[in-house]
């Protein structure tokens, strides 16, 4: 029997989490377990409250309370999946979703649970038909589609996802995911103008992490300007600040005075963009005084961008090859920078499986360096440039990882080369902001701004695409580049 002090309490917190006030619930949970240890629904209840803010440790440690007080809890089972999903525990998180399924074979959360483990391992079709089955279980309708509409954009189906999406925003206007995940079938399919507007909901949702920063200054949106200072400032990778910062001239160009925050890996190279008046870093802990503000991925919507608009000059950062001219004239032939995998963050499994489809071993570029009349370099950074030590005896592949100690350093070495062949990277948007050839691999389930059927990029004019046509298959990318690359070594291409 439930104390009935720690019930009052329990469903006292449990209206409140009804209505999303999560923060107020957690101390009438907390009072509940207090007053009665053995109470297996606030225990699950107080896992979720303290997942929900961001606490996956603690919600273990709940969830696995209300375990030892029921084995056969099937909530808990799936909550306590859901933390060790939030950790990056991956395996983990399928097994607990797979024995909530086992002890309630209906449970709509804990099959789309599952779907997203199977998501993240790359088992698309196993992925859709989880999402599927669980809104036949009735799952949140706004939930499953967004997670039903991110697996078709992986399969490349971006007009189901765009259904899908709809559907779940039908039902819950708003709802960040799903206008995120439109976004990115939008943007997908070059349809820019509405893609850039819903892309905004990304900092409402989990995809960034966390909230936009908060300043006081308004945000910049296209009005008129007339000498204010505007602060620019990155958000998301290397690849993105180097892509978009293409804007920071434009808005000088409207009347700005233009302060761009950058990673310090960063900062040296963007000092040359132009209409920059001060580049600072992430880390300074003061900022200019500014009038407004915005973060770079919200330029292309500020511009009213178009696919037919994209402003895509022939290069628009500058690098000085000076300081690698000895070793450059001992480069014969074509010369051409190699780079074969991303950089995976451990922490975030979407990221993690992203990184795992978009690279490649160095070992599938064999054929590559097997070509007659080129010199190869690694512009490899990270782990895997340990790979270089794998390679057959006889194939060579200039190791210059001791001098590039930022992005400066690379960009000087990409100017000085011919080539620049690389998967989806920051080193192709460095290279195609330089207006070097750059050939890229990319993987099937093309990221959105590489667009679908094209070999070329309206971003990059110096770019030139390589695709998977079948997910997974580096081996048929390898084989056009090989033969592309001897064409040009040979004088032919």
């Amino acid at each position: 029997m439930i104390n009935a002090a720690a019930q009052a309490e329990h469903n006292h917190g449990f209206h409140l989490h009804l209505h999303n006030r999560v923060r107020e619930a957690e101390p009438f949970y907390h009072r509940a377990v207090a007053l009665d240890p053995a109470f297996k629904e606030a225990w699950v209840n107080l896992g979720l409250a303290a997942l929900t803010q961001g606490r996956p440790e603690e919600a273990l440690s709940c969830q696995r309370q209300a375990l030892r007080l029921d084995p056969d809890c099937a909530d808990a089972h799936n909550n306590l999946g859901m933390a060790h999903y939030a950790m990056g525990h991956v395996a983990e998180a399928e097994n607990c979703f797979r024995a909530s399924l086992r002890l309630r074979a209906k449970h709509p959360n804990a099959m789309l649970n599952l779907g997203s483990t199977r998501h993240i391992l790359n088992d698309l079709e196993q992925a859709e038909a989880l999402f599927r089955r669980a809104l036949g279980l009735g799952v949140d309708l706004a939930r499953g589609n967004s997670n039903l509409a991110l697996a078709l954009l992986q399969r490349m189906r971006p007009e189901e996802a765009e259904r899908c999406c709809r559907e779940a925003l039908a039902v819950c206007p708003g709802n960040p995911e799903a206008r995120a995940n439109l976004a990115l079938a939008l943007l997908l399919m070059g349809r820019m103008e509405e893609g850039w507007r819903e892309y905004e909901a990304r900092w409402e949702g989990a995809a960034m992490g966390g909230p936009a920063p908060v300043l006081h200054q308004p945000r910049w949106t296209g009005q008129a300007l007339n000498g204010e200072t505007v602060l620019l400032y990155a958000e998301q990778g290397f690849g993105d600040t180097l892509q978009f910062c293409r804007y920071a001239p434009m808005v000088a160009a409207a009347g700005g005075r233009v302060v761009l925050v950058v990673p310090k890996p960063l900062r040296r190279l963007m000092t040359a963009l132009d209409g920059v008046a001060e580049v600072r870093c992430e880390d300074d802990l003061l900022l200019p005084a500014f009038d407004y503000h915005s973060p770079l991925l919200s330029l292309p919507a500020a511009f009213g961008t178009t696919l037919q608009t994209v402003p895509a000059p022939r290069s628009y950062l500058d690098a000085d090859p000076s300081d690698w001219g000895e070793f450059l004239a001992g480069c014969p032939g074509l010369k051409v920078g190699l780079v074969w995998a991303g950089k995976s963050r451990t922490a975030q499994p979407q990221a993690v499986a992203v990184d795992q489809r978009r690279s490649m071993r160095l070992t599938d570029m064999v054929p590559l360096l097997e070509v007659e009349g080129c010199s190869f370099v690694s512009l490899q950074l990270g782990p895997p440039a340990a790979q270089m030590h794998w390679l057959p005896e006889g194939l060579h592949l200039q190791d210059v990882s001791g001098r590039l100690n930022d992005w400066s350093d690379t960009a000087d070495l990409i100017a000085g080369l011919d080539l620049v062949i690389a998967v989806d990277t920051a080193v192709v948007h460095l290279a195609g902001a330089l207006g070097k050839p750059v050939w890229m691999l990319n993987r099937f389930d093309s990221c959105w701004r590489w667009l679908m059927h094209r070999d070329d990029s309206p971003w990059y004019p110096s770019m030139r695409q390589f695709r998977q046509t079948v997910p997974g298959d580096w081996d048929c990318v390898i084989q056009r580049v090989r033969d592309a690359l001897r064409d040009w070594a040979s004088g032919v291409g």
